[in-house]
């Protein structure tokens, strides 16, 4: 590429009247090229590739010099290790007690009281036993068919007389079923009704009663009564 120098034309102009005249005369030279008729051979016209180059292109940065890097900080130096304390002196001890030394009085120790060991809570009382369950009980008999017991016989005198009505025994029974005792509970009102209701129930006989399954003596109410027809 040729210096722009050059093409400065004498008379000492400067370059950049020489790039502004240039291009006014390209101006003219177009317009008077559209007047005439010559497009064509004006667009056949060259414009010096330096000219247009020096007038487009735009001036260079400026260099930017970086800054000098600083230099490392020197090493610190290592501490310095404290001195050590010069050593005490070590007491020994004397075995010659001074001669005005006091003399002490060594007292033994109290014995500890005793102890007392921690008395027990009282055991809780027996819960009570269960109270028994209640014997089972069957009351003496006179219903059975098999026993066959007569009715009592009706007095005639009292049929004469009227009489009539119920006698309430009261009767002990054996283990076997046979009366031991029989006395009036309720009487009729009429000493032959309750005489002939005793005789009659003594010749009975009885299903003993029974405590728990086991025959036993009881005492049983046995009525009788005097209807007359």
């Amino acid at each position: 590429m040729s210096h722009p120098d050059r093409f400065a034309p004498p008379g000492g102009v400067s370059r950049n009247a020489v790039i502004v005249g240039s291009v006014v005369a390209l101006h003219v030279a177009g317009i008077w090229a559209l007047q005439s008729g010559l497009v064509r051979k004006a667009a056949e016209v060259i414009v010096p590739a330096e000219l247009l180059s020096e007038f487009i292109a735009p001036p260079a940065p400026p260099k930017v010099t970086p800054p000098p890097l600083a230099p490392p900080p020197p090493p610190k130096p290592a501490p310095k290790a404290a001195p050590r304390p010069a050593p005490m002196p070590v007491a020994i001890a004397d075995p010659t007690p001074a001669p005005n030394a006091p003399t002490g009085i060594t007292t033994p120790q109290p014995p500890a009281p005793p102890i007392e060991a921690p008395v027990a809570p009282p055991a809780p009382a027996p819960a009570p036993p269960a109270p028994p369950a209640p014997p089972k009980i069957e009351l003496p008999s006179s219903d059975a068919a098999y026993l066959n017991n007569p009715k009592p016989s009706y007095p005639a005198i009292s049929k004469r007389m009227g009489e009539q009505g119920k006698v309430v025994l009261r009767v002990l029974i054996g283990t076997d079923g046979v009366p031991q005792k029989v006395e009036v509970n309720k009487s009729s009102g009429f000493d032959r009704l309750d005489r002939q209701a005793q005789d009659a129930v003594m010749r009975w006989r009885f299903v003993p009663g029974k405590r728990n399954g086991v025959p036993e003596a009881m005492w049983n109410l046995v009525p009788v009564n005097f209807v007359l027809e």
